[in-house]
């Protein structure tokens, strides 16, 4: 068995890069899944994508069946339409425990950008679930994808990575938020997408006071919803214009694959503002806003996922006890998960040598009784058990050096040896 992981994510790769090779819908998923059984027909798929990070689980059953790491680049390259050079070097692959142990530390957020966020948890969920839905994944991305809720939650009831500012929402609004107003009671804000992440930055802000409350979204319906929710006020995207010149804050989660508002558009918006501050969070990856939209005016302030990041390593570095204690749940888990992989690979292979070498070994005491009709069940019983003992004391040592070797590591090398040797077919 196999299992592999090639991502980026805001450690490793720029917003602008992570925008290019995200997949923004489902029905991009969804055609990207149907492009992935295509190339790759004996592996399980998983992408995971956010605004943080772009990554693609797969899974064999046989290590041969496995795609190179150039394999999976090629597919983003043509898939996205983007020259290979200019982003090979920033998709990095892991693979075996590697991988398990990078998966676990995404959904137990470890490596968020907002340590203990919490929202990355639902994200690697409804990752698996969109895959769930497209057939793309199997047996053993199901069993990694459901240990990670697992190991997400223990994660989370054993340490306190939680504990204060943990969203990006509330990092967002906390940090550059108050550095713009002093207060928020008296302030208009417009969230524009009615997702996850604008329901929670709505439940900060709404303890923050915030004043009033604009939703606007494509969708009526989820605008609706949203606004009643928080006791705001859906309005049409077709009046967006108008909302952006009422907002004093704007938060933006559309999940838009082009940005909504250009440095044009908000020029002729400032226009009707009259200048006064303006705090606009850009949430969505790719960006909602245009880079140059912050660049109109001097009370326009544009914040995007990657201006996080400063505020973010200093919450790091303050729960440097609480990482080290998940670091070591995850270790456990990880070792755990990979001892129940091998455990499944090698149990099979166990049988089956057992079984031939049984059936072997009564064949021939068959044949040998034929011989020997003379003689008593006693003897012939007792006779039995000394072949059985003889095949079981043969079977001994290889057999266990494959359990050791599972559980110290990879068994494939042992595995394909015994298959070869003894003639063993899946």
């Amino acid at each position: 068995m196999n299992l592999q992981v090639v991502y980026c994510n805001h450690q490793t790769a720029r917003l602008g890069l992570r925008e290019r090779i995200a997949f923004a819908t489902e029905d991009q998923l969804a055609r990207a899944y149907e492009e992935l059984r295509s190339r790759f027909p004996a592996s399980e798929h998983v992408v995971v994508s956010t605004c943080n990070r772009v990554e693609l689980y797969t899974a064999q059953e046989k290590v041969e069946d496995a795609p190179s790491h150039a394999d999976l680049a090629r597919f983003f390259s043509e898939f996205h339409q983007i020259p290979l050079g200019e982003f090979f070097d920033d998709l990095l692959e892991q693979t075996g425990p590697e991988a398990v142990r990078h998966l676990f530390q995404v959904a137990s957020s470890i490596d968020s950008m907002v340590l203990g966020e919490s929202q990355i948890v639902s994200q690697v969920k409804q990752a698996y679930e969109c895959a769930t839905r497209s057939q793309a994944n199997g047996p053993l991305t199901n069993a990694l994808f459901q240990r990670a809720m697992t190991v997400s939650a223990r994660v989370r009831s054993e340490t306190k990575l939680v504990e204060g500012r943990v969203s990006i929402a509330s990092v967002a609004v906390g940090e550059f938020g108050k550095s713009i107003f002093d207060r928020f009671d008296d302030k208009t804000v417009l969230i524009l997408g009615a997702g996850e992440m604008a329901a929670e930055t709505l439940r900060y802000l709404k303890n923050e006071g915030v004043g009033k409350i604009l939703v606007a979204n494509r969708s009526p319906e989820r605008a609706r919803n949203v606004a009643e929710e928080f006791g705001g006020e859906p309005r049409p995207w077709e009046t967006l214009d108008e909302c952006l010149a009422e907002a004093d804050v704007i938060v933006s989660t559309t999940g838009a694959t082009e940005p909504v508002v250009d440095r044009e558009r908000f020029a002729g918006v400032r226009r009707k503002s009259r200048g006064r501050p303006i705090f606009i969070l850009d949430l969505g990856a790719p960006r909602d806003f245009a880079p140059g939209v912050g660049e109109v005016d001097d009370n326009v302030f544009l914040y995007d996922i990657d201006d996080l990041e400063a505020t973010c390593e200093r919450n790091r570095r303050a729960r440097v006890k609480e990482i080290e204690r998940a670091h070591a749940i995850i270790e456990d888990e990880t070792a755990r998960f990979m001892q129940d992989v091998y455990h499944k690979a090698t149990g099979p292979i166990i049988k089956r040598l057992r079984e031939t070498w049984h059936d072997v070994s009564r064949q021939e005491m068959e044949m040998l009784f034929k011989k020997l009709s003379h003689l008593e069940d006693r003897d012939r019983q007792q006779i039995e058990r000394s072949v059985e003992r003889i095949v079981n004391k043969l079977l001994h040592p290889p057999l266990e050096t494959l359990r050791d070797e599972a559980k110290a590591g990879t068994p494939h090398g042992l595995l394909d040896a015994i298959r070869q040797l003894f003639h063993i077919r899946d």
